[in-house]
Order: C-alpha cells, then sequence, then structure tokens
C-alpha cells in the first residue's frame, strides 16, 4: 500500500472508508484524522463516495475541493444535510410507474439539485415490462411527455428484461455516474444487469406499503467491465433541498430559465407579479402545471425552513 498520496473514496460505511487510486482499482481501507469537517457546512458526514482526498498510510488527511455533489436535507434533521456523493459526471434517477410509484415532488426536488450543483440528469424508466395496460401506458406517455418537454433526456428501461441496458452501459462507459431513487425501483438489478459480475443485493417490494425495502445500507463505487464507474446508494425516501434561495429557485426549472427573461419586473417570483412570462407560458401549456406546482411546494418548504 502506498505509504501518502490522493486518492477517491469507494465505499463509506460508518466511520470507515475504502480508497482507491483510480483509475486503478486497489482499494484500502483509511479512517478520518480527528475532526476532519467541512468549513461552513452541516453534514452529517464529512466525506463522500466520490470524494478526492489526501491520506498518509490509513488516514484521511485532507478533502480535495468538489467539481459537484447531490445533498439532500436530512431526514428529521432539518438543520442537517447529507452529501449522497461528489465529483460526479452524470446522475442516472432511476424512477417507476407502479411498484412503487415514484413522486413528482421527489423527481422534481432531485433535479432541481442536480441543476443546482452543474450535473447532468438522465431519468430512467425501469420495469417498463409491467406497463401493458392501457391506463399504465398512458401514465407512462404524460410522464415522459413531462419531463423531456421540460428538456430532461428519458429513457425507457427494464432491468428484469434487459431493455435498454446497452444504452446506460454506454453512457456510464466514461467517467462516474450515481445511480439514485426512491425504494424498490429497481437500482441494484440495474446494476446487475449493466455488469453481471457485480452482486449488489436485490429487495423484494414491500406490498404493504407498495414501497421498497432498503437493501443498498451503505454507498459504495463499483468499477463496470464495460468501462467508467458508479456509486450505488440506499434508497431515499424523501428529497429535502439544500442551500437554495428562493430567488434562485426558478432558475433550476429549464422550461421556467427560458422564459423568466421576459418577465416585467426582476426579481420575479413567478407567483404573484403582472406581466409574468413564467405564468404566461403555464397558461399557455408551454410550461406544464405539475412542474408549476412542485415550484410553488418548494418555495414554501425553503421559507418553512429559514
Amino acid at each position: 500500500m502506498m505509504e501518502q498520496g490522493t486518492a477517491t473514496v469507494v465505499k463509506h460505511t460508518g466511520s470507515h472508508y475504502l480508497l482507491s487510486v483510480l483509475p486503478e482499482w486497489a482499494p484500502f481501507p483509511a479512517v478520518i484524522r480527528g475532526k476532519l469537517r467541512l468549513a461552513g457546512t452541516k453534514t452529517t458526514n464529512p466525506i463522500a463516495v466520490g470524494d478526492r482526498v489526501e491520506f498518509e498510510g490509513e488516514t484521511i488527511t485532507k478533502i480535495l475541493p468538489r467539481k459537484n455533489y447531490i445533498i439532500r436535507r436530512s431526514t428529521n434533521l432539518s438543520r442537517e444535510s447529507h452529501i449522497i456523493a461528489a465529483n460526479l459526471d452524470r446522475v442516472f434517477l432511476i424512477v417507476t410507474i407502479i411498484l412503487p410509484e415514484t413522486k413528482l415532488a421527489f423527481v422534481d426536488r432531485f433535479l432541481v439539485t442536480c441543476e443546482a450543483y452543474g450535473i447532468r440528469p438522465v431519468i430512467l424508466v425501469n420495469k417498463i415490462d409491467l406497463y401493458t395496460e392501457p391506463v399504465l401506458q398512458e401514465q407512462l406517455a404524460d410522464f415522459k411527455a413531462l419531463y423531456r418537454n421540460a428538456g430532461y433526456e428519458v429513457l425507457e428501461i427494464s432491468a428484469r428484461k434487459g431493455t435498454g441496458i446497452a444504452q446506460v452501459r454506454a453512457l456510464c462507459r466514461d467517467g462516474l455516474t450515481l445511480f439514485s431513487g426512491a425504494s424498490g425501483v429497481g437500482k441494484s438489478s440495474l446494476l446487475k444487469a449493466l455488469d453481471p459480475t457485480l452482486n449488489p443485493k436485490i429487495g423484494e417490494i414491500s406490498l404493504s406499503h407498495l414501497q421498497g425495502k432498503h437493501t443498498t445500507t451503505f454507498y459504495e463505487m463499483h468499477p463496470l467491465a464495460g468501462g467508467g464507474f458508479v456509486i450505488d446508494t440506499p434508497g431515499i425516501r424523501g428529497f429535502g433541498l439544500v442551500d437554495i434561495q428562493p430567488e434562485e429557485l426558478s432558475t433550476y426549472f429549464p422550461e421556467m430559465l427560458r422564459v423568466m427573461d421576459n418577465c416585467r419586473f426582476m426579481p420575479c417570483t413567478h407567483t404573484h407579479e403582472p406581466g409574468c412570462a413564467v405564468k404566461a407560458a403555464l397558461e399557455a401549456g408551454t410550461i406544464a402545471p405539475e412542474r408549476y406546482n412542485s415550484y410553488l411546494g418548494m418555495l414554501e418548504e425553503e421559507k418553512k425552513y429559514r
């Protein structure tokens, strides 16, 4: 093992970490020196998978600056946040129409965070082999239209049938990709489909709540046989925004950003002001009411936490 140098965090469980000097895959254990904290950030985890760090022996001595990260408000800790992963090239947000149903509010909060931190999101609609009934096909079509019209890439996949897997594998080939989503959407099954040599835990859906049971209990990076690295995460039940000012929130909705320069007043909250281009686009049907309602919900949420 190297005496000292720079490496990437590839696994985090409790207070213990695994590091590797990427692109070489040779993980070794490490712990944090003393109380290594990020200045001015109230996070439950000072170091995240994907972080580049300096180490001496088996001790992490310094966290290097991040190019980006995904962060959310910690469950039941409104003043604290949790960094999911850092230094990402893209994020795959995996969603399902049923078993379980992914809520639009969750999707929108996740996408806003990606926009705020400059990370490219790709939405993967998994389990499309289940959507055979006309009503489900209609829901799928509506979901795709909603997010494609907003400006996002939406792909249909089935980890079980192999549909779309080659396309996802090609996207993963370069750099670091985060796999995220609510519990039960099939992240682990998707990883297994992408690279059969991986052995992520695969859980059953909890039918009593129609939500997935957590099967991944820690954050872990994997090298893919076809190239690139992926980060597997525990299923997320809620996604609260962190450090996003109410006046900048609309800039993280691409469809609002396209028209907001035409608002009569600047800044404009797009709620009550006359001559608002966003509300005009909403009335014209070029901004979806579902997305606008998500925006209003986030505005209220940010006021509550301030």
